[in-house]
């Protein structure tokens, strides 16, 4: 298959280009303003190739998105969405060795804030569809292209108020791909895993409230909201939450066992931790539900017992163990402890065995011969909700070939941020070649 020169070329310099732009998200503060600025990039570059792709402003001026439809030949053919979201968690800048926004290139890197999370597959994605447009090439089937603000505060702005209020955007769509799959995993010398994101938890933040009588800190006062806040919140840190398999937990697990010839079926074990770095960590949280406590408040003064404390709980369940969660949690908190949901996102579970996995395991071997696809689940969140919730089926699909014994997990909203560039574009050519064959 042809590979135009100008779509690798473009990649590199689109990933540099985006980088450039800070689109930090501090959520709805008035210093988010960059996805404006990176939503108009987008479309301009779309322009460029001969595509008119559509601005969508969400809840504000400041948060925006890119909607495109390329039409496919096929038109019995269901949609397939490809998504990725411009926005940024912050960067300190005295904290990195260079500029988080400079998108500058060293020792074959390119360095900078969202180059794996996620602007390299927006870059990515760009550079693949302004190809079609130089050439003329349509997809068999429709091919949907949003690039969204918010992902990184919630995606209240982005994704879910583009599934709640521009519903025409997802018709005829039945499948998607985003972030958080794709990428290599170098176990030997013949055999590379590349995970793809087939699961991921779902999300439940929680606020619990304590109330008491106030009183002063010198009397003897039994009836202390902070004392029966913390018990609580110490019984929900130490819970020891059963073992859940779900089928996509299983198969990857079954998979690990092969290509290392050991049982990783401990994932507590060192063996693990060294060969899969922190990606073992992501395998124990996707076997349990977990609740982590992370925020407290309480009181205004030393001598002051307060009226109120409050305290916020990091809950994520499994695919089919909502329910546990919920009734875990009841009794943990016990009596006299308000709980609130603050913010909600549902668990996501794909078939695995689908002719698109295929596809995508297909299109990695033709650029890796040796690549083997893996299912996998990821213990985070991603705007994979707010489509799933439309009934969609929802993989993590960005493909990224990583230099053995680099890890990909701590890049992730880590410091000095980077990207090879060789996997940039060995993934240019990988989501060409898939979304040619869907």
């Amino acid at each position: 298959m042809r590979q135009d020169e100008d779509m690798i070329s473009d990649v590199v310099a689109i990933t540099q280009e985006l980088i450039q732009i800070d689109t930090s998200n501090y959520g709805d503060s008035p210093e988010t303003v960059g996805e404006a600025e990176a939503a108009d990039y987008c479309a301009q570059r779309l322009r460029e190739a001969g595509w008119d792709p559509e601005i969508i402003v969400t809840s504000s001026d400041h948060r925006r998105a890119v909607a495109l439809r390329i039409p496919g030949t096929d038109p019995s053919a269901s949609g397939l969405l490809v998504h990725g979201h411009l926005d940024v968690v912050p960067a300190v800048a005295d904290e990195w060795t260079k500029p988080a926004f400079g998108g500058v290139i060293d020792d074959g890197f390119i360095w900078g804030r969202g180059a794996v999370d996620m602007k390299d597959m927006d870059a990515m994605i760009l550079s693949v569809v302004r190809d079609w447009g130089r050439t003329g090439y349509r997809p068999r089937r429709d091919i949907v292209i949003l690039l969204l603000p918010d992902e990184e505060a919630g995606s209240v702005h982005g994704s879910h108020w583009l599934a709640e209020h521009r519903p025409d955007l997802f018709a005829g769509v039945t499948q998607a791909i985003g972030e958080v799959g794709g990428f290599s995993i170098t176990i030997k010398d013949d055999l590379r895993l590349y995970p793809i994101q087939t699961a991921e938890k779902g999300m439940k933040w929680l606020r619990l409230r304590a109330a008491a009588r106030a009183g002063h800190g010198s009397m003897i006062h039994e009836d202390n909201s902070v004392t029966q806040l913390a018990r609580a919140v110490t019984r929900i840190g130490e819970h020891q939450w059963p073992i859940h398999k779900t089928s996509t937990v299983q198969r990857f697990l079954d998979e690990l066992s092969q290509a290392f010839g050991i049982d990783v079926s401990d994932v507590e074990s060192q063996e693990l931790h060294r060969r899969l770095g922190n990606l073992s960590y992501l395998v124990g949280a996707t076997m349990q539900n977990t609740a982590n406590p992370t925020v407290l408040r309480a009181g205004y003064k030393t001598n002051v017992i307060p009226t109120l404390a409050t305290a916020e709980i990091d809950c994520r369940f499994l695919p089919g163990q909502e329910e546990e969660l919920d009734a875990t949690i009841r009794l943990l908190v016990g009596d006299g402890i308000d709980v609130d949901v603050i913010n909600y996102g549902i668990a996501v579970e794909a078939p695995l065995d689908t002719q698109l996995f295929e596809i995508m395991a297909s299109a990695l071997r033709a650029e890796d011969e040796k690549a083997r696809a893996v299912p996998y689940m990821i213990s985070g969140g991603t705007d994979a909700k707010a489509f799933a919730g439309l009934e969609i089926e929802c993989y993590g699909f960005s493909p990224l070939q990583m230099p053995a014994g680099l890890d990909y997990w701590r890049l992730f909203h880590g410091v000095d941020e980077c990207v090879p560039i060789e996997g940039l574009e060995f993934g240019v050519r990988v989501l060409d070649r898939f979304l040619r064959a869907c």
